[in-house]
């Protein structure tokens, strides 16, 4: 399970609609109190921020419309309750880009990072 603390717009297609699916177990998990992943670092450091959850996930979708893709799978805002803000991070934003870039992939790793 992987929330990128990074701008969708360098995701490839792969790893934008991958963590969008995972967004929403996330919430799932969080919203719903499911134990599944819960004690995950990932699920930890979201505990108490759905709305910064809740924004990234409309970050995820705006990128995703912009390449295209219908969204049909919105959150409910009202349990949006919590922290604004996300600044707790399972990897640093240098170390996420160094794992997107190790992947092969199409994601689009500014160079100077």
């Amino acid at each position: 399970m992987r929330i990128w603390d990074v701008s969708p717009t360098i995701l490839c297609r792969q790893h934008l609609l991958g963590e969008h699916r995972e967004l929403h177990a996330l919430w799932t998990i969080l919203t719903e109190h499911k134990k599944g992943y819960s004690q995950h670092p990932e699920t930890k450091r979201w505990v108490g921020k759905l709305p910064a959850l809740y924004k990234r996930h409309q970050e995820l979708v705006d990128e995703m419309e912009t390449r295209g893709y219908s969204h049909l799978t919105p959150l409910n805002k009202t349990l949006a309750v919590g922290n604004q803000t996300q600044e707790e991070f399972v990897h640093t934003i240098e170390k996420q880009l160094q794992l997107l870039r190790d992947k092969g992939c199409e994601c689009k790793i500014p160079k100077n990072k």
